[in-house]
């Protein structure tokens, strides 16, 4: 009888030997790296491929509080995307330095209430947009960890100065109500993660963009822009950049 106890207690034990072995965690150190040698790249490029959340950020002027012919003036979130290119260059094993042109086509709207109908659409109700191409200059510090494996993750700060291709186009509008200028700058700050392949780095990141300047070319003599003081771009991108 305990003989077979014995057994029984040898027999188990290799089984749990066996299944231990069956499960162990991966040992990145044994993993074939992927572009083993990128990190002694003085520079390198690639393309990236956005999508972007926009919106205004506003701020109300006096007359918006003196007069009650527009009851509500908000903002509302709208979409985009983006293509652009990138160029990496090596500070450190920890830092790198980035130029991320981009072309945006972005989206922003602001919903109004009138309290009485418009006189042109008899609406008291109305969301009007506002269409931009925006050519945009990101200069960014990257901060990366070390690789485990193919995988790294990093953080950046820097600033971008963006232009408003359509900013021209808007104002020969007559419909169009709220004028945009055509420069803003602000900071940018995000997070990404890199993924080695044997011939591409695959890295998806998402940011905040956020302008300083007041962008917004204010008219007194019409309702829908003379109730705002100022006007400023916040935005949340989504990036993926395929790098060499």
């Amino acid at each position: 009888m305990n003989f077979i106890r014995i057994l029984l207690l040898i027999t188990s034990l290799h089984g749990s030997q066996a299944l231990t072995a069956q499960y162990t965690y991966p040992n990145f150190s044994k993993v074939e790296l992927n572009q083993a040698d990128h990190d002694a790249k003085p520079y390198y490029f690639g393309i990236t491929l956005g999508v972007n959340l926009a919106r205004f950020h506003t701020s109300m002027h006096d007359r918006f509080l003196q007069y009650d012919s527009v009851l509500v003036a908000e903002p509302v979130n709208s979409g985009g995307f983006a293509l652009g290119l990138s160029a990496t260059g090596r500070l450190s094993d920890r830092f790198q330095l980035r130029f991320n042109p981009q072309l945006m086509f972005i989206e922003r709207g602001i919903f109004y209430k009138l309290k009485y109908p418009d006189l042109i659409t008899g609406d008291s109700a109305a969301t009007k947009k506002v269409e931009s191409v925006i050519v945009s200059f990101p200069f960014q510090v990257k901060f990366q960890s070390d690789r485990i494996g193919n995988f790294r993750v990093y953080t950046m700060a820097g600033f971008k100065f963006d232009i408003d291709m359509a900013s021209n186009a808007r104002a020969r509008k007559a419909e169009e109500l709220v004028k945009i200028d055509k420069y803003d700058f602000g900071p940018e700050f995000g997070i990404g993660f890199n993924f080695f392949f044997d011939s591409f780095i695959f890295s998806p990141e998402i940011k905040i963009s956020n302008g300083l300047r007041n962008i917004h070319s204010r008219d007194a003599n019409l309702k829908y822009s003379n109730v705002f003081d100022r006007i400023s771009s916040r935005m949340i991108i989504f990036s993926i950049h395929i790098e060499g």
